[in-house]
């Protein structure tokens, strides 16, 4: 103790806690974590929840993200007046059974079992608290046995579901454990298995730091798959990970996202989520309720969208696919082409690679009339599919071959003589039969020594005398494409920077604007030009890894013959397209079943004519139901008290008694009759049919495009 009374305590503690020492006047602060005014880095806790969240297996066009599969088949559900009632009458019963064997109008065999398993000295000794709980707690035991019965018979723990605390307080999905470090996709473990340790610790550092997003996972994905196929080195593609991080393996662009996402897309599965499907009683079970997402594996048989203007054809179809395939061009998965009138908003020019303006004087790119090909042959097939493709008999045989053959005469002794294709202008004056060009063609054909070709040309000058020419058609058609408003276009000098669709063998993003105000029929040739060069062009790929899709916004005038067989090859060259029509008769009615079986994916919007809904309920065939005929027979009375009974019912119900007699039976009817999709189907909905590439299918379900 010290003087003062107090207790000195110095030298209780062996460590004492040192006091902190005074700050020096020139020490220097620690730097911080980021620069002043940046705001803080990002959590990467969003993007591993992403990555880690559950996608089972689901059927075709399921989202799949955090999907929770139902059964099959839907679960009796009994009425709930018969389930109220059923659960009281049992309870009445179980009651009524009680109170007969307490009162012993039942007898005593029912206590029997405890005299025959219980010595006597515990039923008859002198403890009576002893008697009373063995006789009591045998008493429980019954009373629990008939209330386990009744529950059973009167479905007690179905209204305990169903109007119980669990209805009143849903219980949410436990989130999942944590996966284990060899299973977590974060940690990158196809990497570690490979070797590849320090490029996995980077990638895993750099997304718990917030720094990696979906689009670098799968660009990154993209990659490693190729150093597994041998198309890049390990060494590479580790050393590019280790400098850049989750900016490796970039798109040629540079870009890592999009300016702005308008739809959900999760590209571990490649989906996009479009809606969801309806809690109808039209839908299979398992897919009610479910978010309804399209991928690459469905667009590879193609997708046919039809609906009246206003329904969402461009809004709630074609702006989603072309923004989830830009998604997977920037991961080196797929290249897209969407094609639409100038302002049809198909998304904003910062998210394509090439943006070709026809018409537009600020174009930058132009657009190659012949499809990059230096084969004269090609080239004029092609060129003759978007002239008069429209034109060609859509019945069996019919065909464009001699529009193909005029062509050729004209284009290979053009390219033998200047080593390019003609321009537009150059290409109607040969088609008109000027005299000048052909004098000047001849005489370098014939400068040159080539017999073959002037030969082409004097079968092409003998056609040009006869009545009924094809020349004389396609200088008309090519003349739409001659007008002021495209002088700068369909250059073949060298001199602008055309666009082919021969690229497509690379990820690029491609918008193409048609002009269709004031040059309608211009844009529907451009429209079956740029078809016909995509069908042409993805069949004849050596490399077929990467998915290629057309997306055409307002197909009208581009269904024809050619264009049906071409959609029918694209499946097996991993590409597809996507088309939208206001009615179906925007195709000639000949090739409308031919294009509703040439494409796996068929989608009718609400606003369906019934017309249109004909040709769907056909493709879409009949399935086996059950139906129920009812039918109520009146009871006729014989005695008087019965017909005293049936004249008070009358008087208190307003009805005579009836006996209603159920006949259930199996019958074939349509799936979705044309009444229904022009009636049936609410503003903002559609129903769509699927089927993967693999060949599995998914009938014609109602979807809600706005969810």
């Amino acid at each position: 103790m010290d003087s003062d009374g107090t207790r000195d305590v110095r030298g209780t503690h062996a460590n004492p806690v040192p006091r902190p020492a005074a700050p020096r006047e020139n020490a220097v602060p620690p730097m911080p974590a980021v620069p002043p005014g940046a705001p803080p880095r990002p959590d990467g806790s969003a993007y591993l929840a992403w990555l880690r969240a559950p996608r089972p297996e689901a059927a075709p066009g399921v989202w799949r993200l955090g999907h929770r599969p139902r059964p099959q088949q839907e679960p009796e559900r009994i009425p709930a007046r018969q389930l109220l009632s059923g659960a009281l009458i049992a309870f009445l019963v179980g009651w009524l059974v009680w109170s007969l064997l307490w009162n012993g109008y039942l007898g005593g065999w029912w206590v029997l079992p405890l005299e025959l398993f219980t010595p006597d000295s515990w039923r008859q000794g002198n403890d009576r608290v002893g008697n009373a709980l063995l006789w009591y707690s045998y008493y429980t035991l019954i009373a629990l046995a008939i209330m386990f019965v009744v529950g059973r018979l009167g479905r007690w723990g179905e209204v305990w579901r169903r109007y119980g605390p669990p209805a009143w307080h849903p219980a949410t999905p436990a989130a999942p454990p944590p996966p284990a470090p060899e299973q977590d996709p974060a940690e990158w473990p196809q990497l570690r298995r490979a070797g590849a340790h320090e490029a996995a610790e980077r990638l895993a550092a750099e997304a718990r730091a917030g720094l990696m997003r979906d689009v670098d996972h799968a660009r990154i994905s993209r990659a490693w798959h190729g150093v597994r196929t041998g198309s890049h080195s390990l060494a590479s593609f580790t050393g590019a990970v280790l400098q850049d991080g989750s900016a490796a393996c970039p798109h040629p662009s540079g870009e890592r996202d999009l300016p702005a996402r308008h739809a959900r897309h999760d590209l571990l599965t490649g989906q996009v989520r479009l809606g969801t499907t309806a809690d109808d009683a039209r839908n299979p079970y398992h897919y009610r309720g479910a978010g309804l997402a399209l991928g690459p594996e469905l667009l590879g048989t193609s997708l046919l969208a039809v609906g009246p203007a206003g329904s969402g054809k461009t809004g709630a179809v074609i702006r989603p696919l072309a923004e989830s395939l830009c998604l997977h061009a920037l991961t080196g998965k797929a290249a897209v082409v969407a094609v639409g009138a100038a302002g049809a908003g198909l998304g904003p020019a910062e998210s394509y690679d090439v943006v070709v303006r026809v018409g537009h004087p600020d174009s930058v790119y132009d657009l190659d009339l012949y499809g990059g090909t230096t084969d004269p042959d090609e080239a004029a097939a092609i060129l003759a599919e978007a002239l008069v493709g429209d034109l060609a008999d859509p019945h069996a045989g019919g065909d464009s071959r001699r529009s193909t053959t005029v062509l050729a005469q004209l284009l290979g002794p053009f390219r033998a003589v200047h080593d390019r294709f003609p321009s537009v202008p150059e290409l109607r004056q040969l088609l008109d039969g000027t005299p000048g060009p052909l004098a000047a063609l001849r005489k370098a054909l014939t400068d040159t020594g080539q017999e073959a070709l002037l030969r082409e040309l004097d079968a092409r000058e003998r056609q040009m005398a006869h009545p009924g020419d094809v020349g004389a058609l396609l200088a008309d058609r090519i003349a739409l494409l001659d007008r002021p408003a495209f002088a700068g276009f369909f250059d073949t000098s060298g001199q602008s920077r055309p666009f082919s669709l021969k690229a497509l063998d690379h990820p690029v993003r491609v918008r193409i604007d048609l002009p269709q105000r004031g040059h309608a029929d211009a844009s529907r040739i451009l429209a079956r030009l740029v078809l016909a060069q995509f069908t042409a062009g993805v069949t004849v790929r050596e490399d077929r890894s990467l998915f290629a899709c057309l997306l055409l916004d307002d197909a009208s005038g581009v269904v024809t013959p050619e264009a049906v067989r071409g959609i029918q090859r694209l499946r097996s060259a991993n590409a597809g397209v996507v088309l939208t029509l206001r009615t179906l008769d925007d195709a000639p009615r000949p090739l409308r079943g031919p294009l509703l079986g040439a494409t796996g994916c068929r989608m009718a919007l609400a606003g369906l004519t019934p017309w249109d809904g004909q040709d769907f309920a056909e493709v879409w065939g009949k399935e086996w139901t059950e139906t129920r005929d009812v039918t109520d027979r009146q009871i006729i009375a014989e005695t008087p008290a019965g017909k005293a009974v049936h004249m008070l019912r009358r008087v208190i119900t307003g009805q005579a008694p009836t006996a209603r007699a159920v006949t259930v039976r199996q019958v074939e009817r349509e799936r979705w009759s044309a009444s229904e999709l022009a009636h049936a189907v609410p503003p903002g909905h559609a129903v769509l049919s699927l089927t993967t590439v693999q060949g599995e299918h998914a009938p014609p379900l109602l979807v809600d495009l706005r969810g």
